[in-house]
């Protein structure tokens, strides 16, 4: 199935004991076991079923599965939220006295985890705020367990060359993640570049409608496990009896290499209990059924939106890498290599873009007071256009220097362009520019 098939029919047929058509909530917190063998069975990994609904549940199993598909996966573990995503997926890889490489240009919510929270139960982030894919290599050493980068950093949207950076990771045999949240696997598919783990926070442009949190960690399957050097895949798990990881899940179910999914879902999940619950399982589902219509018009409208806002005379700067005139050559190159054309042959790089306001963050609080159809608020990727100033939100427990570093300056306005008619948006962000 190509992706805008898969958008609606991933993962479900039908309900086999209603025949629903429609994906049913599974509202319950337990399943029964047949008898105490079929129990014991599911208990010691012998029979794959429903036990609680934090390990899984049906709903969530669709979502999981159709979020598996969009990436070309082998596995996908929902959980609660996007930043519940990230967490686990470097606690099932790193441990106390172990390291991992991020990039500068993440969520501030990341930033604050890798360099504070994380920092704090022993694992050690080191941050590479270049652009050279050669900076990446130089922060390798033996204590590293994973690089972490974002496909369309969220507010800098600095593209990185990561095919080069997964060649990297793959010299030195250690996984590369990639946070696929913005772009989504619609418009960019990390797989096709050298990743091997993607995160998503559903709850953006998945979601689409501001309605529900949720995460996913997506196994891509393309990790050689048994020979690297990740203790918490290779040696044995006393908390299931002293199983390896590696060894148990490396051709699960003739799904190909699962073993990092299962890691998540049977440690990480049952353990730290992030679940995701079947409702907002179910909205997810809703939400990507329109994902392919609802992409290319957030993109088109950015697109149009920054050609206006670079010829404002109270716009200092606009940043937004699918078109020429708003970002660096070497910047659109990367974005027409790696992200879906339109049929213009323009990149289209989700409706996320940036830009500042002459006079800083004071000219920028009166932007956000005055707006009217457009919402402010931290949220990004809903079907709604939204303005938000991220040195005073999302990003504000940053130090001067960390802001520097994450590319957000004192003035820049983080718009999530949403699917309304463009001329409105224009039309309610002029309006608002005149007060400024």
């Amino acid at each position: 199935m190509k992706q805008e098939t898969i958008a609606l029919h991933g993962g479900y047929d039908f309900d086999k004991e209603a025949n629903a058509c429609a994906v049913p909530i599974y509202q319950t917190a337990a399943y029964l076991f047949r008898d105490a063998e079929h129990g014991a069975n599911l208990f010691a990994l012998k029979e794959e079923g429903n036990i609680y609904t934090r390990l899984g549940n049906p709903t969530t199993s669709v979502l999981e599965e159709r979020v598996r598909m969009l990436e070309g996966g082998t596995a996908c573990v929902a959980v609660a939220t996007g930043q519940a995503a990230t967490t686990y997926a470097i606690m099932a890889l790193a441990s106390s006295g172990d390291e991992i490489i991020s990039s500068t240009n993440v969520y501030g919510g990341t930033y604050s985890l890798f360099s504070h929270t994380l920092k704090n139960y022993g694992i050690t982030t080191r941050f590479v705020s270049s652009t050279d894919p050669r900076e990446y290599k130089k922060s390798i050493t033996e204590k590293t367990k994973c690089i972490f980068i974002e496909s369309l950093p969220n507010p800098s949207l600095t593209i990185l060359d990561y095919k080069e950076i997964a060649k990297i990771a793959e010299e030195a045999h250690i996984p590369l993640i990639v946070d696929n949240t913005v772009p989504t696997p619609y418009l960019h598919k990390p797989k096709d570049y050298g990743a091997h783990i993607v995160v998503h926070s559903l709850t953006k442009y998945m979601a689409g409608h501001g309605t529900t949190l949720a995460g996913a960690i997506v196994d891509l399957g393309t990790f050689d496990w048994k020979s690297s050097n990740i203790k918490s895949m290779t040696e044995p798990d006393m908390g299931y009896h002293g199983l390896v990881f590696a060894d148990a899940f490396e051709n699960y179910k003739d799904m190909g290499n699962s073993a990092f999914a299962y890691k998540v879902r049977l440690d990480l999940l049952r353990d730290m209990g992030g679940a995701l619950s079947p409702m907002s399982a179910f909205l997810v589902l809703m939400g990507i059924e329109t994902l392919h219509l609802r992409m290319p018009c957030h993109s088109n409208n950015a697109k149009k939106l920054a050609s206006y806002l670079i010829k404002h005379p109270k716009i200092s700067w606009v940043n937004y890498p699918g078109i020429k005139e708003t970002t660096d050559e070497n910047t659109y190159n990367l974005a027409k290599e790696y992200f879906k054309l339109d049929e213009n042959s323009e990149p289209m790089v989700s409706g996320l873009l940036a830009f500042g306001i002459k006079g800083g963050r004071q000219s920028g609080a009166k932007f956000i007071d005055n707006v009217s159809i457009i919402r402010s608020l931290v949220n990004l990727g809903d079907a709604k256009s939204i303005a938000t100033h991220p040195a005073s939100t999302t990003h504000s427990q940053l130090t001067e220097e960390e802001l520097k570093m994450s590319g957000v300056g004192e003035d820049l306005i983080r718009f999530s362009v949403g699917i309304e008619n463009i001329d409105d948006i224009i039309e309610d962000i002029d309006n608002s520019l005149k007060k400024v």
